[in-house]
């Protein structure tokens, strides 16, 4: 029939259409990159998972759908998610005074002591956001996982501000649903001081089947985690090899290689940086004291399954961006492990 478009005909038909899709202003692939990503990222090497946490895009202000865009564009298919793109996408009350990143080249200004009406505004924000978090829906959550899973990037972990001593357990246990709902099975959270804080957690992790993962920073020592994992099989470690190279002493490769091995089924997750010895400066990868090709190297010939996640702490160049410099992280744990 005239009226009638052949087989041919369609199947003429289909690239052109597809490139109208992906040039849609709702597609993730339109965009002002000069590069057009017509493949999922992929960023497993070698049986090695790479990921980032998306703090690493702290200094390009976003929402979730820009989020995920930062993900594609840098080649990143697995993410340790912060808080609040995905809290905001799910209705959290907005925060009348947000603590905003300065932007490239711009020393952070101080801040002003606070009075005791900050103080009052802060708590009544904190109460909003714990009344909401107490009701709210896990549908946004479960949108954020499809819309993600879709384009190629899975989330392993999830860290909302919602797991201190000042939260409630019916916060707690909101992270965590959360966190399942976006197909994580760890949240992560800096080690607290207090062990009946990390007892509370454990056991909360253990009612919701997600596992804590306890991070640190230049206090990490090779007994640091030890009460923690002590107390919940659900309690784990978020290491951070950096920092743990950052601390100095006795803190040397070698005995961050033997903490891996011995704690390696423990680890629900790992950050990556290249800190220098002494604590005193973060750099790009392969200019400091982090080992990073031999942990990534351990953690292929072993079979880890933990994820090596980046976190982009340096500073980044006048002429690039976080997403150009997330990239380059992703190529070199690429030559290393292909």
């Amino acid at each position: 029939m005239k009226n009638q478009i052949s087989r041919r005909g369609f199947m003429s038909i289909i690239p052109i259409t597809t490139l109208g899709l992906m040039l849609s202003k709702d597609s993730i692939f339109a965009s002002n990159s000069s590069v057009l990503r017509f493949n999922k990222p992929n960023s497993k090497f070698g049986g090695v998972q790479i990921g980032a946490i998306t703090y690493s895009f702290r200094s390009m202000p976003h929402d979730i759908d820009q989020l995920l865009k930062f993900c594609v564009d840098s080649n990143v298919s697995a993410i340790e998610m912060m808080g609040d793109p995905a809290e905001e996408f799910a209705g959290k009350p907005k925060n009348p005074n947000p603590f905003r990143m300065p932007q490239k080249g711009t020393p952070p200004a101080p801040r002003p002591p606070m009075t005791d009406e900050m103080k009052a505004k802060i708590a009544e924000y904190a109460k909003k956001v714990a009344e909401w978090r107490s009701t709210v829906s896990m549908d946004k959550f479960k949108e954020i996982r499809k819309k993600f899973n879709e384009a190629g990037v899975s989330i392993y972990a999830f860290k909302p501000n919602a797991l201190s001593p000042n939260n409630s357990d019916i916060e707690v246990e909101y992270a965590l649903n959360a966190a399942k709902a976006l197909g994580a099975n760890s949240v992560t959270i800096e080690l607290p001081t207090d062990a009946k804080q990390t007892q509370r957690l454990g056991d909360l992790g253990a009612k919701h089947k997600v596992y804590i993962g306890y991070h640190a920073h230049l206090q990490a020592t090779d007994t640091l985690w030890d009460t923690a994992l002590e107390q919940s099989p659900y309690n784990s470690m978020n290491l951070d090899c950096g920092h743990y190279i950052a601390v100095g002493g006795k803190n040397t490769k070698e005995s961050l290689f033997a903490l891996i091995e011995a704690k390696h089924n423990r680890i629900t997750s790992m950050h990556i940086k290249d800190r220098t010895a002494d604590g005193k400066q973060n750099l790009p990868w392969g200019q400091g004291n982090t080992p990073i090709k031999e942990i990534l190297s351990l953690i292929k010939k072993n079979k880890y399954k933990f994820p090596a996640t980046i976190e982009l702490e340096y500073d980044v160049p006048e002429s690039s961006d976080a997403v150009k410099e997330v990239a380059k992280c992703v190529e070199f744990a690429k030559n290393i492990l292909v």
